[in-house]
């Protein structure tokens, strides 16, 4: 059963979240409701088992428009799902679940993985992991707060 409206967190259509299990402190990412489920953007994906079930590898960069200081993840793979992209191709992905912190409030969700290098965002927070706890409010950004002005010009490759 979902909070009741004034117990939701505000958030606006941009924000900044951290994956505490990755080690990841701080990636913008795109508030979409239209899309289902989240999609981070991944590069150098690849499969392997371990313990023999499948798992994945793959390289996070946290920062838009650069690898600089991309992350190496290991994640056991939840489910694999037929996505339509934003240019409207069916595409398979790879499904892991972890934990992100939005607004200050810790969550468990499924992420899909892809190749989003073309997107502005390297993230998008899709409606299923913001459901039960948030409100968006289109018109504004960055409600859960904003990182010192060091990571916000890291961010855009100004550092």
């Amino acid at each position: 059963m979902n909070r009741k409206e004034s117990q939701l967190t505000a958030i606006g259509w941009r924000e900044w979240i951290s994956f505490p299990e990755w080690d990841i402190d701080h990636m913008k990412v795109k508030v979409d409701t239209g899309a289902r489920t989240s999609s981070l953007h991944v590069s150098k994906l690849e499969y392997f088992e371990k313990e023999s079930h499948p798992w994945v590898r793959f390289l996070v960069h946290p920062w838009q428009e650069t690898s600089k200081d991309s992350c190496l993840v290991e994640s056991p793979v939840a489910a694999h799902k037929e996505v339509r992209s934003s240019s409207g191709f069916l595409e398979q992905r790879p499904v892991v679940i972890t934990s992100l912190i939005v607004a200050g409030q810790e969550i468990r969700t499924e992420v899909t993985l892809t190749n989003r290098s073309q997107m502005g965002f390297r993230m998008l927070l899709g409606r299923v992991a913001i459901r039960k706890d948030f409100m968006v409010i289109p018109g504004r950004s960055y409600l859960g707060g904003k990182p010192d002005r060091t990571i916000t010009r890291k961010n855009r490759g100004q550092i």
